[in-house]
């Protein structure tokens, strides 16, 4: 955890400070410094926010960047997905709020205005590249690892290569689920999604800690063919099926473990396959 600027100054000084300590510091060239368009706190834990982009940026809908303030004189960054889609003119993300996080502590308190640190290099797995064509694809993901998914289902090229696309989302709370589900919502008058939002899209959603329509982890609601049951489709089938998956360590390793049961191969973006996971930002 990065020290405190000052021991002799209040809490909502030591916030400001950091954030104004970004502002004066010199850039380094592998980093542009943007601006704080817009936040928005979902729940206490939960928080998503806009920045201006670069208009050299270039980057492929479901790719991360890292993304960070100055702390101590010196940059700190995370591993960020971009949850804009590629055509976005601004760049959007979603963070958890971690009280001790060495980075997060200090970003949830930005506000319109601020600067924060963004990377050059975009990267990631979870790309359309990285798989194969099929009839379907299935976006599998817990907490934050909707991320990147936000991003892909609003491309129009996910369309163009799948018949349907089936996003999954599960978190401990109701609450939780209230990014995903505003983003589904919106989908509706998006000038170039809504057309497939409709007979395109399937959205499922399960909670592990609250009461609600669904409630189980999702490798668990998988296996017991719920799942399947509530979206009123078949199991798993490499032959048509593609999936990518992004949350947490143990959701990763089970679907994955699950999928090559039943004949799916891992895929990368240097070669192709039936499956694909990012680890970069597991929870």
């Amino acid at each position: 955890m990065a020290m405190d600027i000052t021991p002799l100054v209040r809490e909502s000084d030591k916030k400001t400070s950091l954030i104004v300590e970004s502002q004066e510091q010199a850039i380094p060239d592998s980093l542009s410094q943007e601006t704080v368009i817009s936040v928005k706190h979902w729940t206490d834990h939960l928080f998503s926010f806009r920045i201006t982009r670069p208009r050299t940026f270039r980057f492929r809908s479901g790719e991360f960047i890292m993304l960070g303030l100055f702390i101590n004189n010196k940059p700190l960054l995370r591993a960020y997905s971009v949850t804009s889609p590629n055509w976005d003119d601004e760049l959007e993300f979603l963070s958890i709020k971690v009280p001790d996080g060495p980075l997060t502590s200090r970003l949830q308190h930005i506000k319109t205005g601020d600067k924060l640190l963004l990377g050059k290099k975009p990267t990631g797995t979870l790309t359309l590249d990285a798989i194969t064509p099929a009839k379907n694809l299935y976006m599998i993901s817990t907490g934050t690892g909707i991320a990147p998914f936000v991003s892909l289902i609003r491309d129009p090229e996910t369309f163009e290569k799948f018949h349907e696309v089936v996003l999954t989302h599960t978190c401990r709370t109701v609450a939780e689920l209230e990014y995903g589900k505003n983003i589904i919502d919106a989908l509706k008058n998006d000038p170039l999604i809504a057309e497939f939002a409709e007979n395109k899209i399937t959205y499922f959603s399960s909670v592990t800690r609250d009461n609600y329509n669904s409630v189980g982890r999702i490798t668990t609601l998988i296996n017991s063919g719920e799942f399947f049951h509530n979206i009123g489709k078949s199991p798993l089938n490499p032959k048509i099926d593609r999936v990518m998956i992004c949350g947490s360590v143990d959701m990763l390793n089970e679907v994955s473990v699950l999928l090559e049961s039943n004949g799916f191969i891992q895929g990368s973006n240097a070669s192709p396959a039936d499956y694909i996971i990012e680890k970069a930002f597991a929870e």
